[in-house]
């Protein structure tokens, strides 16, 4: 199953791109699906790309339940693993 994950904006790298923070790892996100990012807001990331923005308060929520049921361990592990390829 594919999930939607919160991430934080970290850095802008152009109009296109945007270095995201998701649970403790910071990855490369385009930002083609969404107008008007900016650095400390939040968005949903699916498959590389944000597909929408949302605000800090629902983010937190997100992680946390991710947190409870083990989810965020697992994407932070597929993503060490993607690094490591």
């Amino acid at each position: 199953m594919c999930l939607a994950v919160p991430g934080k904006v970290v850095r802008l790298k152009d109009l296109d791109m945007a270095d995201v923070e998701i649970g403790g790892v910071e990855t490369e996100v385009g930002l083609q699906l969404v107008s008007d990012v900016k650095v400390d807001e939040y968005v949903l990331v699916h498959a590389g790309y944000a597909i929408n923005k949302i605000d800090e308060e629902g983010a937190k929520e997100m992680m946390e339940l991710f947190k409870e049921i083990g989810e965020l361990d697992e994407i932070a592990k597929l993503r060490e693993d993607d690094e490591i390829s």
